[in-house]
């Protein structure tokens, strides 16, 4: 183990000699300064991992000694050592980020544990952490052997974004890497079971089947606007599981999550099929059914998801729910803000509806602008962009005042997102549509091992263009490419953010109620 270097500044030094013989013999380096001013310059000439300092000194203060030590380094913890116990001394320290406080007359014991609790924690966290995750990976290892129910599979996503983002806090790589590959081997196996019980869920012919897209609102949102007072929907389109976890302890400073489920995405898990169908409560072949003014398909000119207001409204009335309501949709900063400002006339409303795009742009933006790309190049570096937009966009002035309010909240989405590596082939006509993750036309060309197919696409209620359209659907991470411009198009493409196809990613999407603290 490398050296500690510490920082030890007290007037009365030379008292302190005991302390610091016993930390040398520990194996830690102890330098010495008498006064604030000492203390600083030794700051500026050396690398210290940890600051023992007086707040009673002659000269600068202790308390203006550690301003200005955060002001040369930031991130060098201080422990502040004093004989007083006034409040407001204490006040002013931890204001000013000590890592620790210590009453005079100390023993060694005391350093020592102060020291272990600061500078090894991180240690002793990444190594519980991995070790606990080595217990669950046998675990997760064992269930994903057995036949799981579609309730089963959502506790083995759970359970894998907690230590995706567990073993993402203490920067355990290694433990990084086997997960990757258990969250890979996992999303083998649900393509699997996706594409052998799909059609039965929409069929009715399984009684565990999830709720989906097209049953949700009618089955969860509408009971939540039957509770009586002013309900928000906030539907974040494209927003995954692991994002709304790390947005949550934000959100939770303003509300008490109530219920936390994972329902699940209609195929393709893509915005003009999965949205539609939550508003309309139909599946998107049931919708161009009944408002065929309303759908446009995949090689349609036109906006694909222009009518939801209109669906919603249908959606309610066929429910017999006759309440005042408003859809509002927010594709940039702007509408954000008007829409901030508009929320104390929407409270009149007894349910409000409201679709944020940014987590959507997020994800095109992603494949499309360098910057993004360098910016968001790993899951953890997408949920962290994720976090830092909402701190600084319009929503969370939306949600604070939602709480101020005293109004339920609802918070979900239409599909999630999964990071494409491996591409699959595939050949079709020019009417085939682009999206990279799901393939509509006649006479598709595939990787059959790739895929779930649909010869028929209204054995899944899908809008069926000709007479031969076919759907496919991506398994797992696979993204389709075209043969002719093979290598350029797959590495433009690599690890990307894609949605379309199957995935615990795209498919598992919250569905979180909400009340006001």
């Amino acid at each position: 183990m490398e050296k500690i270097n510490i920082l030890w500044a007290d007037d009365e030094i030379e008292l302190l000699k005991p302390h610091i013989l016993f930390l040398r013999e520990k194996g830690y380096d102890v330098s010495t300064a008498n006064s604030g001013d000492d203390a600083l310059d030794l700051v500026k000439e050396q690398s210290f991992d940890i600051v023992f300092l007086d707040e009673n000194m002659p000269g600068i203060s202790g308390l203006e000694t550690l301003v200005k030590i955060k002001q040369l380094r930031n991130d060098l913890p201080v422990v502040m050592i004093t004989k007083s116990e006034e409040e407001h001394i204490m006040e002013d320290a931890i204001g000013s980020q000590i890592s620790d406080y210590l009453i005079k007359p100390v023993n060694p014991n005391q350093i020592l544990l102060s020291l272990k609790k600061i500078l090894e924690n991180k240690r002793l966290i990444r190594e519980k952490t991995s070790s606990a995750y080595q217990q669950e990976f046998r675990h997760i290892g064992m269930t994903l052997s057995e036949r799981l129910s579609f309730v089963e599979w959502k506790e083995v996503y759970q359970k894998l974004v907690f230590w995706e983002l567990e073993l993402g806090r203490s920067r355990e790589e290694g433990m990084e890497e086997i997960l990757r590959m258990q969250k890979s081997e996992a999303n083998v196996l649900f393509s699997k079971y996706v594409a052998n019980h799909y059609q039965d869920w929409l069929n009715g012919k399984d009684p565990l089947a999830p709720l989906l897209s097209h049953t949700t609102f009618k089955n969860r949102v509408v009971p939540e606007i039957d509770k009586g007072e002013t309900t928000f929907l906030v539907l974040i389109d494209n927003m995954r599981y692991d994002q709304w976890k790390v947005m949550q302890p934000i959100i939770s400073e303003y509300f008490k999550v109530e219920t936390e489920d994972l329902i699940c995405s209609i195929l393709p898990t893509a915005t003009q099929y999965a949205r539609n169908a939550f508003f309309a409560g139909l599946m998107p072949s049931e919708i161009e059914k009944r408002y065929p003014k309303h759908w446009l398909n995949d090689e349609d000119e036109g906006g694909k998801n222009m009518h939801e207001e209109f669906f919603m409204q249908e959606q309610l009335k066929r429910l017999g729910k006759d309440v005042k309501s408003s859809y509002t949709k927010v594709t940039n900063f702007q509408a954000g803000k008007k829409l901030a400002e508009n929320i104390p006339n929407l409270m009149q409303n007894k349910f409000n509806a409201i679709v944020y795009n940014f987590v959507d742009m997020l994800s095109h933006a992603r494949t499309e602008m360098e910057v993004i790309r360098e910016l968001a190049d790993d899951e953890k570096a997408y949920r962290s962009i994720t976090v830092s937009w909402l701190e600084h966009s319009p929503l969370l002035d939306i949600l604070r005042q939602i709480a101020d309010k005293k109004a339920r909240l609802i918070l979900t989405t239409d599909h999630g997102t999964i990071r494409v590596t491996e591409p699959s082939k595939v050949i079709g006509d020019r009417n085939t549509n682009t999206n990279l993750r799901y393939k509509q036309g006649k006479n598709l060309n595939y990787e059959k091992r790739d895929v779930y197919e649909v010869r028929n696409p209204s054995d899944i209620y899908l809008p069926k263009q000709h007479v031969s359209s076919s759907f496919v659907f991506a398994k797992e991470d696979k993204f389709f490419a075209y043969p002719n411009n093979y290598n350029y198009y797959v590495n433009y493409y690599r690890n990307t953010f894609q949605h379309g196809g199957i995935s615990m990613e795209e498919m598992l999407i919250p569905f979180i109620t909400l009340s006001t603290k």
